[in-house]
């Protein structure tokens, strides 16, 4: 059976995994990741997950959700439209709007009686439903009279056998063939009063120092914390394995710290990247720090690091290394 199915064999009752909303979801994450847009609207955003994804993309600016239930939020795209409200969409999206890419996710009808409960629609609210000809068909058209490229793909496998059937959701992927002029039809003023304001949030940008400060020094003080701590847990570790007096090792944190600060000692280089414990202090160097993913992506470089983090983070005398008292360790313990 295809990975997307539990099931060892075929029993009417499907199951994928990841869900497929989730696939639907992480398609359109890794396309973000590709081309890195700035600007990102979905249209349809029911509970808005999608949108709260994409929040963390450091590419993007500015993330728009659109929905035509303000107040329940339903699942929407444009199955749920009405044949007058589908004959303006193309004009609305692709001749106003006028993106640099286009991703369309919908029902494809021929998957459905794969589907346990599905008498005709997978949804109440739904108008219509598509099979893969239908679909590519409105597509293609829209992509020639647009000035867009298409291509076909989807989400959601079906089990082994039943491959004619197709992907459960299919998807096109339009991409703008020429650049937009300044006379786009962006130009034009909207009526006012079409869309409604629900919810408008501010995020600081990671392109002004001050946030990019905050966020690296954050970002440093908890993979420090980590480390500390996965430190101090495996030097414990080790000494269990010579002193099995519970009470003894408890009431001698102090010289348990000395005594790993000379077994660790030995171990520990000059520049090295590893933690080590020096009588009551952790030391983290910045090397470890600066070769975790997240830090990276915030800095760039290990001069910039430097900076950001310079007089907001202790740091050992040469500032090598990001530094932790372990004078309270013992009552954590």
């Amino acid at each position: 059976m295809d990975k997307n199915f539990q099931e060892e064999q075929f029993t009417g009752i499907i199951k994928f995994t990841p869900p497929l909303y989730k696939q639907r979801y992480q398609f359109i994450k890794d396309l973000v990741e590709k081309y890195r847009p700035k600007k990102v609207a979905d249209l349809g955003c029911a509970d808005c997950t999608l949108l709260w994804m994409l929040k963390f993309c450091s590419c993007i600016e500015v993330l728009a959700g659109l929905d035509i239930c303000a107040s329940v939020m339903k699942e929407k795209i444009i199955e749920h439209l009405e044949e007058s409200e589908l004959k303006k969409f193309p004009e609305v999206v692709f001749g106003f709007m006028a993106p640099s890419i286009v991703v369309i996710s919908t029902p494809n009808s021929e998957f459905n009686p794969l589907l346990p409960g599905v008498t005709l629609f997978r949804h109440p609210d739904h108008k219509f439903e598509w099979n893969r000809v239908q679909f590519q068909s409105w597509a293609l058209e829209i992509a020639r009279h647009y000035g867009y490229s298409v291509e076909f793909t989807g989400v959601g496998h079906p089990p082994t056998g039943m491959e004619n059937v197709g992907f459960c959701t299919q998807i096109g992927v339009f991409v703008r063939k020429y650049t937009q002029t300044s006379e786009s039809a962006q130009s034009e003023t909207p009526t006012e009063g079409v869309y409604k304001m629900v919810f408008r949030a501010v995020y600081p940008s990671l392109k002004d120092e001050k946030y990019l400060q905050n966020a690296v020094v954050s970002e440093v003080i908890f993979t420090a914390q980590i480390i500390k701590r996965r430190l101090l847990d495996r030097l414990m570790s080790e000494h269990e394995e010579y002193n099995d007096d519970t009470t003894e090792r408890k009431s001698k944190f102090q010289p348990l710290m000395n005594c790993f600060s000379e077994d660790l000692g030995k171990l520990v280089v000059e520049k090295s990247m590893e933690p080590f414990v020096k009588g009551r202090v952790v030391y983290i160097p910045l090397t470890t720090i600066f070769s975790f993913p997240k830090v990276i992506q915030l800095c760039g470089t290990f001069e910039k690091l430097c900076k950001l983090i310079a007089g907001k983070v202790t740091l050992s005398s040469d500032g090598s290394a990001v530094m932790f008292n372990t004078e309270h360790e013992h009552e954590e313990n």
